[in-house]
């Protein structure tokens, strides 16, 4: 296995904090109504759902609101029939993209997405067109360690990289690394192993931070033009920030020059 696997989730912050919060909000909640739909209401029972509610409560999502959410799922209330479909395409400089969403109106979010692409110098693509580039699995983050306070000498179950790779390799992972940006140790899976080598870990003394199914591409296209990956960047965000578009992956890659050059 690789030290750590290379991949992108480009996504960017929108300028109104209270818009994005919005949205946010509607993707957690339609998450929570299919994982129940799917699963039933049952957090301990339906891995997908205590991941959903887990996600949502970290991003603010209230009490009542999950509540609301799952009860929609499993029939005790009425609301809205979403569906999960996805969408392919390639961004201006051939970049892949693929879009996973959940709507109740195909034909709208089937429009709106297609715009983007035109917009901003891509296309939306066949079925499959870029979706063998897009690997399904399932992705562990756990948080490292802090060190000892010396001072009060406060006892804090610590744990080094090695340790977690050897204890990892009980559950057969695909990768174990530990993350440049966050400093996190990752944990790659097989999609139908999530859930078995998360509760496992978790059994072996580990706190997860997140377990989620996911999807890592297997090569990446790097822009080295500013104006063309300023269009990939805003096809992003524009993608993003639809209430219908779950999450949005792409092979995206730029040099920090390049990135530098473009006027956020």
């Amino acid at each position: 296995m690789s030290g750590h696997s290379k991949w992108a989730n480009i996504k960017h912050k929108k300028a109104k904090a209270d818009a994005a919060r919005g949205v946010n909000f509607a993707k957690f909640s339609r998450e929570i109504i299919i994982a129940a739909k799917i699963g039933g209401g049952d957090i301990n029972g339906n891995f997908r759902l205590r991941t959903a509610v887990e996600k949502a409560k970290a991003g603010g999502l209230p009490n009542d609101t999950i509540k609301r959410a799952i009860d929609k799922g499993v029939g005790n209330s009425q609301g809205d029939n979403y569906e999960e479909i996805t969408y392919e395409g390639y961004g201006a400089g051939g970049v892949a993209v693929f879009i996973e969403a959940a709507t109740d109106n195909r034909n709208r979010t089937a429009g709106d997405i297609r715009s983007y692409f035109t917009k901003f110098g891509g296309n939306l693509g066949e079925t499959g067109c870029v979706g063998w580039i897009f690997e399904p699995c399932g992705l562990i983050s756990i948080e490292k360690p802090k060190e000892v306070n010396k001072r009060s000498k406060e006892e804090v179950k610590v744990f080094d990289f090695d340790k977690l790779f050897e204890d990892s390799m009980e559950f057969d992972p695909m990768d174990v690394w530990q993350d440049a940006e966050d400093d996190d140790f990752k944990i790659k899976t097989a999609t139908d192993k999530l859930e078995s080598t998360a509760k496992g870990l978790e059994n072996l003394g580990y706190t997860i931070k997140s377990a989620e199914l996911t999807r890592i591409p297997s090569n990446s296209n790097e822009i080295t033009d500013a104006a063309v990956a300023k269009k990939v960047l805003l096809l992003l965000e524009k993608l993003d920030e639809h209430d219908d578009v779950q999450n949005v992956y792409s092979n995206f890659e730029a040099d920090e020059s390049i990135m530098n050059l473009i006027d956020t």
